[in-house]
């Protein structure tokens, strides 16, 4: 299993509950074949340009370890969600070494 990040901005128009439920959502398809090691909720933070109209995201980063289908079915997902407005998964180098 390799170490990964992803970090993901929510819409900021939605809910408390609505956030967190997207949150618990992308955290459940981890926990399918990974381990959810660190999770950092950043908060609403004003975007660098707009994306679908909004000027604002609620930005989480994750810190996990599991192996490449668990990353395909987490892009898989990210995609298809339309509460995420960007994301992105990368190896977590540091966490190797």
């Amino acid at each position: 299993m390799r170490n990964y990040e992803a970090m993901y901005i929510i819409r900021s128009n939605l809910d408390e509950e609505a956030t967190k439920a997207t949150m618990e959502k992308m955290h459940a398809i981890i926990a399918r074949g990974g381990t959810v090691t660190d999770v950092t909720i950043m908060g609403k933070k004003r975007l660098a340009y707009e994306i679908d109209d909004f000027r604002d995201g609620f930005y989480v980063l994750v810190r996990f370890a599991g192996d490449g289908a668990v990353v395909k079915e987490l892009d898989r997902v990210f995609r298809i969600t339309d509460e995420i407005l960007r994301f992105l998964i990368v190896v977590d180098e540091s966490a190797t070494a």
